[in-house]
């Protein structure tokens, strides 16, 4: 197990999710969950805007086909779909309509009956931004010059309202960063 297992409660359910389809992972970081969805004979394309971080995820994961670019760039596409996409804290750097068009871009790539593991900044993560920094819109900050949007339950059911199955939504704490941050994890699979 890595410093924060959130995805291995979740690796059966998502190897069976995806059969023979591979995973697409947006911000994948160092690789943490890279190494995990690759470590469970997943095929993987992570995707990290960081090229120091993509090339640590490389060498994390080194089954794993790791790009380094934006993930509102084009992504690869996969013959009859994703059978899962992981996105952990990679969804909150943009001004709502973009982040809908993400969830709207992802829900398109997966395959009917595909998952969506996912992870947002909640609005009571204050160690990490969620007050006391310049307002760009509503749960959107700009923290130490990069801006962070932060979600709150309504916002995340209002995320993905539609085209989506919830399987669990989870408020909860992880210790992995220098501070407790505050987050919610959401499984989705993806409706016909």
């Amino acid at each position: 197990m890595h410093e924060d297992p959130w995805l291995e409660r979740w690796i059966v359910r998502t190897v069976a999710s995806c059969g023979a389809a591979p995973v697409l992972e947006l911000g994948c970081g160092s690789g943490a969950d890279t190494a995990v969805l690759a470590g469970a004979g997943l095929e993987v394309i992570a995707l990290e805007l960081d090229a120091k971080a993509a090339d640590r995820a490389r060498q994390a994961a080194p089954s794993a086909t790791v790009l380094s670019r934006d993930i509102r760039d084009p992504w690869p596409v996969a013959r009859d779909g994703y059978g899962a996409v992981v996105a952990s804290l990679s969804l909150h750097y943009f001004p709502w309509a973009d982040t809908m068009a993400l969830v709207a871009r992802i829900r398109e790539a997966l395959r009917p009956g595909g998952l969506l593991l996912c992870r947002l900044n909640s609005t009571e993560d204050y160690h990490y931004g969620a007050s006391g920094h310049p307002k760009i819109e509503d749960d959107y900050y700009l923290v130490e010059g990069e801006p962070k949007r932060f979600f709150d339950a309504v916002a995340v059911d209002r995320l993905f309202a539609t085209g989506w199955r919830a399987i669990s939504k989870e408020h909860y704490v992880t210790a992995k960063y220098a501070n407790p941050k505050a987050l919610w994890e959401i499984v989705l699979e993806r409706d016909a």
